[in-house]
């Protein structure tokens, strides 16, 4: 009896190269000599680059330009013609600052986030070079991944939207914002403990075992999509609170995006990224615990 291999018909008949969507192309499996010249590969890094870059300079502009403030949740009808439009549009003061919002959250994510998928991007390219829609497969799973992010945002721009119409409300929770700070820095550092990120980070850690487990070829588009929108659900279960940090330092502070970014990445893409684990977590602690003394003072002082 002849045996069936995924994507091989049954019989002598070979399958055609892009009905083999498990075999790493670009390899040279045959003469021992390594990996072949691929500039597809080349290409996509370079993408990646600009497409991040592009994202930074995008957030830059933004921040450094009169509008800066839109970029931080509480000015956004405040004034200006963005306000002007607020009014103008129907539910104008929620569906406008939500695009603006999305917009911003996108360009966040592409900066910080994007570049740590660039090892499964590129694995995955590598079982689908010799598909004649690899581009297009490629381009779901990033489309995935930025939609589940993207969902996570607009979850947390509607929590931050509430605590700030709350504060509103509350003059002593809006004389006492630094009591969020110290519950978000808090909750990110135990975070960093939880079964869920070590469970989380160890998917980010795997990615061939990752791709296998999802991509088999059979409906390429929905298995490509799919596998973007799972590593963006891990992403965001790895990454959620060390996020959530932008909403108290301010979504416009690149110099904290930075630093978040390159933490995250050398998290999930390092080797010894889960080592990181245990001193951010007990540094984030203990940045909860100095906002917490300072504002109140050392016990029974």
């Amino acid at each position: 009896m002849a045996r069936v291999r995924a994507g091989r018909p049954a019989g002598n008949a070979p399958a055609p190269a892009w009905a083999m969507p498990l075999r790493p192309a670009g390899i040279r499996t045959a003469t021992g000599a390594g990996l072949a010249a691929d500039p597809r590969g080349a290409a996509l890094r370079a993408l990646m680059v600009a497409l991040t870059g592009a994202a930074w300079l995008a957030l830059w502009l933004w921040s450094a330009s009169p509008y800066g403030r839109y970029l931080d949740h509480g000015s956004w009808t405040d004034a200006g013609a963005i306000a002007a439009i607020c009014r103008a549009v129907p539910q104008g003061d929620v569906a406008v600052p939500a695009l603006l919002y999305a917009g911003g959250w996108v360009l966040m994510i592409a900066a910080m986030m994007l570049p740590t998928t660039l090892p499964i991007l590129e694995m995955f390219r590598r079982m689908t070079a010799a598909r004649p829609d690899g581009g297009r497969l490629l381009g779901l799973v990033i489309a995935g991944y930025v939609g589940a992010w993207l969902a996570f945002g607009l979850a947390a721009h509607v929590v931050d939207w509430a605590i700030h119409a709350l504060a509103a409300r509350a003059p002593w929770l809006a004389l006492n914002g630094w009591i969020l700070g110290v519950a978000v820095l808090g909750a990110a550092g135990l975070f960093q403990f939880s079964a869920l990120k070590y469970r989380c980070l160890e998917k980010c850690h795997m990615p061939l075992a990752f791709i296998i487990e999802r991509w088999h070829g059979q409906r390429p588009a929905r298995e490509a999509l799919v596998l973007g929108i799972d590593h963006g659900a891990f992403c965001v279960g790895c990454c959620w609170a060390l996020m959530l940090l932008m909403f108290v330092v301010g979504t416009g502070s690149l110099g904290w995006m930075l630093g978040l970014a390159t933490l995250m990445a050398a998290e999930k893409n390092l080797p010894g990224g889960r080592r990181l684990r245990v001193p951010l977590g007990l540094a984030l602690i203990a940045g909860a615990a100095a906002i917490l003394v300072v504002h109140t003072g050392p016990v029974g002082g």
